[in-house]
C-alpha cells in the first residue's frame, strides 16, 4: 500500500465514518441486542432480518445501514447507495484503498444460460467494524479493518488471513498494564489492535509482523483512527528489533499448536510454524534480551502437558538468562486446560472447516496423531507476565529483592469483570515489590488499608454468635476469594491506615490469650499474600508510614 497515495484517502474515509456516526451503539440500534449476540456466535440471520425490516421503511438507506450490510455482514450493496454513504471518499477512493470490488450479480435457471446482469453492486474486500472499549485512560472507540471472515467468504479462511478483534485480542488488551512508558513493542501485531491500545500509554510503539498484509491493514487502522506514534516493521519475532530494548512488550503470538504435516493449513495469524509450543518458548526467551531494566512483557500462550507439570517446563524457559543477566520475574496464570480432542475441535473449527465435512475428520485425525506421537496429554492456555529486574544483573550474594516467581491456576480469571485488570496487575506488582523489600519487623511497623472493592462474607450456625465461616471477596481484579480464621479476620478488619500491623496483632493476641510472637509469625506471611493479591494496600507514597 502506497501510504503517500492512500493516507489522504484514509482521512476521507475517517470523515465519512465519523459523519455517519458508525459506532457499536449505532449498530446495536439498527438490529438490537439479540442480533448483536448472534453475530458474536457467527450467525447473521437475525441482523439481516432486522436490516430488511428497516430498509422497508426507508426510501434511501442511511449510511450506517449500508456500512453494516457491506462491512459487518459481508454482503454486496448497490453502488449508488455506497456512493451516497461515502460522499468524501467516493467509490474510486474505496477501490484504491482495497475496501471494495465490483460485484457481478447473476440470474438464470437450470434450463437457461446464466446471464451477467452487470456490476450494479459492490462487494467488500475487507471487514470494517467499530470497536469500543474502556481502559485506564477512559472510554474510547476505533474503526478496525481486517480480512473477511468465514461467514462472508463462504469457505474456510486463507492461510494469510488477517484476523480482526477476537476474544484473545480483548483478553490481552484488558490485561495490558497502562503505566506510561517511553517505548513499547507489539510483537505480531496482526490488525494492529494491541499497538493501538499501547499507543495510549507509550510515547512510541513499534509493531512487527511476518505478514505484509497484516502490516498494511494495521497501518491503515492507525491512520484511520488518527494514531501517529506507531512504527510498523516486517519480520519474524524479534528480528525487526534486534539490539533494541523496550519498556513494555505486548504479544498475542501465533501460539496455536498445529501439526506440521502436509495438508494441514498453517494460518499466519495463529500458527507460528514451529513444533508444539516452541513459538511461545521463543517469545519468552527472547523477551529477556529486549526489555529495559524494570520493563514488562505481557503475552498470551498455549503450553503442552507431557508427563510432567507444564509449569516446570515454563519456568525452565526462563532459568537460562543470557549475558549474565538475572532471570526474569515471572507471573503466569493458567486459565484453562483442554484435552487433545477438545483442543483440535476448537482450532479446526476456528479455521472455518465445518464438523460435517470430510476435511474436518481428516484434520481431526492429523491433530490427534501429532499429540499422540509427541506424548501431549493436555494443552494449557493462559497469561504470562515477565519483568526484567530493575538492576538488570541482580547479584546472588546481595539480591536487591527476592525474585517474583508466581505460578497459579485461575479457571475463572477475567471471567467476571475484565475492565481495569491491567491497572490491578500494576498495583499488585507494586504492592509485592513494597512488601518484598521489608523484613518482618519493618512490615509490622507499617500501616495498611483494605482495598475498596473487598467485602467480607460471614456464615453462622443458627443460634450461634460466632461465625463458622469467614470469606473475603474481591470485587475487581481477578475476583479472588480467601477463607479467613478469626485472627486473620480481626487483623484485616482493623487495617484502617492508622494502626500499625504489629500493634493490631499484639492486641489480637491479648484478646485470644495467644502468644504474640507466634501469632505474628503466623499472620505476617498471610498479610504479604493479601498484599500480593490486592486485598490489602500499602501506605501511599510519601505518607511516611
Amino acid at each position: 500500500m502506497n501510504r503517500g497515495v492512500t493516507g489522504p484517502l484514509i482521512d476521507l474515509l475517517r470523515a465519512d465514518l465519523a459523519a455517519a456516526n458508525f459506532s457499536v451503539t449505532a449498530l446495536t440500534g439498527l438490529w438490537g441486542i439479540e442480533a448483536d449476540a448472534a453475530l458474536h456466535r457467527n450467525q447473521r440471520v437475525p441482523a439481516l432480518r432486522a436490516l430488511a425490516r428497516l430498509r422497508a421503511t426507508l426510501t434511501v438507506p442511511e449510511p450506517n445501514v449500508v456500512f453494516a450490510q457491506l462491512f459487518v455482514l459481508g454482503l454486496p450493496v448497490d453502488r449508488a447507495e455506497l456512493a451516497a454513504a461515502l460522499p468524501s471518499l467516493g467509490l474510486d477512493g474505496a477501490e484504491t484503498l482495497g475496501l471494495i470490488t465490483a460485484h457481478h450479480a447473476h440470474a438464470g435457471t437450470a434450463e437457461s444460460p446464466t446471464v451477467d446482469t452487470g456490476a450494479a453492486q459492490v462487494a467488500p474486500l475487507v471487514a470494517l467494524r467499530p470497536h469500543s472499549f474502556v481502559d485506564a485512560h477512559g472510554a474510547g472507540s476505533w474503526w478496525i479493518t481486517s480480512d473477511l471472515g468465514e461467514l462472508a467468504l463462504g469457505h474456510p479462511l486463507g492461510e494469510g488471513h488477517v484476523l480482526g478483534v477476537g476474544g484473545a485480542s480483548l483478553t490481552l488488551s484488558a490485561l495490558m498494564i497502562p503505566t506510561p512508558v517511553e517505548r513499547a513493542l507489539d510483537l505480531g501485531t496482526g490488525c494492529g489492535i494491541q499497538a493501538l491500545h499501547a499507543s495510549r500509554h507509550a510515547a512510541r510503539v513499534v509493531a512487527t509482523d511476518i505478514s505484509e498484509r497484516a502490516l498494511e491493514l494495521a497501518a491503515l487502522n492507525a491512520r484511520l483512527n488518527g494514531v501517529e506514534n506507531i512504527e510498523f516493521r516486517l519480520g519474524s519475532l524479534f528480528e525487526p528489533v534486534a539490539g533494541e530494548r523496550f519498556d513494555h512488550i505486548i504479544s498475542n503470538p501465533p501460539f496455536v499448536i498445529t501439526p506440521r504435516v502436509e495438508g494441514v493449513p498453517s494460518y499466519e495469524y495463529r500458527d507460528g510454524g514451529l513444533v508444539g509450543d516452541a513459538l511461545v518458548e521463543a517469545v519468552v526467551r527472547g523477551a529477556a534480551e529486549h526489555l529495559t531494566a524494570g520493563g514488562v512483557a505481557q503475552l498470551l500462550g498455549n503450553w503442552e502437558y507431557h508427563d510432567d507439570d507444564a509449569f516446570d517446563r515454563l519456568t525452565g524457559w526462563l532459568e537460562r538468562p543470557t549475558g549474565g543477566e538475572a532471570p526474569l520475574d515471572v507471573w503466569i496464570i493458567e486459565r484453562e486446560v483442554q484435552a487433545p480432542t477438545g483442543y483440535a475441535e476448537t482450532w479446526i473449527r476456528d479455521g472455518g472447516t465445518r464438523p460435517d465435512t470430510p476435511d474436518f475428520d481428516r484434520l481431526y485425525g492429523a491433530w490427534l496423531d501429532d499429540f499422540e506421537a509427541r506424548g501431549v496429554l493436555q494443552v494449557g492456555f493462559g497469561y504470562m507476565l515477565l519483568r526484567r529486574p530493575t538492576d538488570g544483573r541482580r547479584r546472588a550474594a546481595a539480591p536487591a529483592r527476592p525474585r517474583l516467581l508466581r505460578l497459579e491456576r485461575l479457571p475463572e480469571a477475567l471471567g467476571h469483570n475484565p475492565a481495569g485488570i491491567g491497572h490491578h496487575l500494576a498495583e499488585c506488582l507494586a504492592a509485592h515489590d513494597w512488601q518484598a523489600g521489608l523484613d518482618d519487623d519493618a512490615l509490622s511497623r507499617s500501616t495498611l488499608t483494605v482495598a475498596s472493592d473487598v467485602t467480607e462474607e460471614r456464615h453462622f450456625w443458627p443460634g450461634q454468635e460466632d461465625p463458622t465461616l469467614l470469606t473475603l471477596h474481591q470485587g475487581g481484579g481477578f475476583g479472588r476469594s480467601v477463607s479467613l480464621d478469626t485472627a486473620q479476620a480481626a487483623l484485616i478488619g482493623a487495617c484502617d491506615g492508622e494502626l500499625a500491623v504489629g500493634a493490631i496483632i499484639d492486641a489480637i493476641a491479648q484478646l485470644l490469650d495467644a502468644d504474640a510472637a507466634a501469632l505474628r509469625a503466623e499472620l505476617l506471611p498471610r498479610v504479604r499474600a493479601l498484599l500480593d493479591d490486592g486485598f490489602l494496600e500499602p501506605p501511599a507514597a510519601g505518607s511516611g508510614a
